[in-house]
C-alpha cells in the first residue's frame, strides 16, 4: 500500500505544482473549482444522498456559487476566510460530541450538507486570494500545499515509529499523538525553509513558523472530520480515484482545513 501510494503521489505532486505555477489566476480558480467540486459530490454520498442524479444536481448550486464567489471574494476575501476559519473551530466541539449528526435522518442529511458548503467554499476561497497576491503569490499557495505534505509525511512515519498512545480512537483509531507531534514538527521545518527562500528574515518568519503549527493543527481537525463523517456512513473511503489514496476527499480533507486558516493568518499577520 505504502509503495502505491508514493507512486500516485509522483503522479499527481507535479501535475497540483505545475497548475499551481503556471496558470494565471482565473484558470487556476476555475480547475481547482472543478476538483472542488469532486470533493463535493463526494461529500454529499458521506452526508447520506444516495441517489447519484440527486448528488450530480447538487453540483448546479455549487458550481453558481464558485461563480459568485469569484465576482466578490476580492471585496470581501477577509470575512469569508474568518468565516471558514470560525467554521473549524465548530468542527473541534463536533469532533468532540463524535456521535451528534450520525443518525440517518433527514435533519442530519442537511446539517451535513451545509457543513461541506462551509468546508469547500471558504478553502476555493483561500489559494485564490493567495494566488493573486504580489509578490510571489502562487509561491505562497504552494508552500500552503508543501506545509500539509509534509504534515502528512511527518504524521506517518513518526506515527509508524512511535505512535503508541492514540490520538482520537473513536473517530479514527490510526492517529496517534507522535503522529501529531510529527506532522507539527514536519509542517513548520517546511514552512521556515519557504519563507526563507521567499525572503522572510526575524519576526516576519517567526510569524510564519507560528503560522504553520496552527494550520498543521486544524489539518489534523480536517483529516479526523473526514474520518468521522466516513466513519457515519459506514464508508472505508470516500471514493475510488486514487489508486491507494481512496478518493479526492480523502486527498483534500487536510487541506480543505489548512487553508483558510494559512490564508486568514498571512492577511492578519501582513506578511
Amino acid at each position: 500500500m505504502l509503495r502505491q501510494r508514493v507512486f500516485t503521489a509522483l503522479l499527481l505532486a507535479p501535475l497540483a505544482i505545475a497548475m499551481i505555477l503556471l496558470l494565471p489566476t482565473p484558470w487556476f480558480a476555475l480547475v481547482i473549482a472543478v476538483v472542488f467540486l469532486g470533493a463535493l459530490e463526494e461529500w454529499t454520498h458521506l452526508a447520506g444522498v444516495q441517489k447519484p442524479a440527486t448528488r450530480m444536481a447538487l453540483l448546479v448550486p455549487a458550481a453558481v456559487s464558485f461563480a459568485l464567489l469569484w465576482l466578490v471574494h476580492g471585496r470581501a476575501s477577509t470575512l469569508l476566510l474568518a468565516l471558514g476559519v470560525a467554521w473549524w473551530l465548530a468542527a473541534c466541539l463536533w469532533l468532540r460530541h463524535f456521535a451528534f449528526g450520525a443518525a440517518p435522518t433527514p435533519e442530519n442529511r442537511a446539517l451535513k450538507l451545509a457543513a461541506g458548503a462551509c468546508v469547500v467554499f471558504p478553502a476555493w476561497v483561500a489559494p485564490v486570494v493567495l494566488h493573486r497576491r504580489e509578490p510571489h503569490g502562487h509561491w505562497w499557495v504552494l508552500l500552503a500545499l508543501l506545509i500539509v505534505w509534509a504534515a502528512d509525511i511527518g504524521a506517518y512515519f513518526s506515527g509508524r515509529s512511535f505512535g503508541k498512545r492514540k490520538l482520537a480512537p473513536q473517530i479514527s483509531p490510526g492517529k496517534t499523538w507522535a503522529g501529531a507531534y510529527g506532522a507539527m514538527v514536519a509542517g513548520v521545518l517546511v514552512a521556515l525553509a519557504g519563507g526563507w527562500l521567499l525572503d522572510l528574515r526575524g519576526m516576519a518568519l517567526l510569524g510564519l513558523g507560528a503560522l504553520a503549527a496552527v494550520t498543521v493543527a486544524i489539518s489534523i481537525v480536517g483529516d479526523l472530520l473526514e474520518s468521522l463523517m466516513k466513519r457515519h456512513a459506514g464508508i472505508k473511503d470516500s471514493g475510488s480515484i486514487f489508486p491507494g489514496h481512496g478518493g479526492l476527499l480523502d486527498r483534500l480533507d487536510s487541506v480543505f482545513a489548512a487553508l483558510p486558516v494559512f490564508a486568514l493568518g498571512m492577511q492578519l499577520l501582513g506578511l
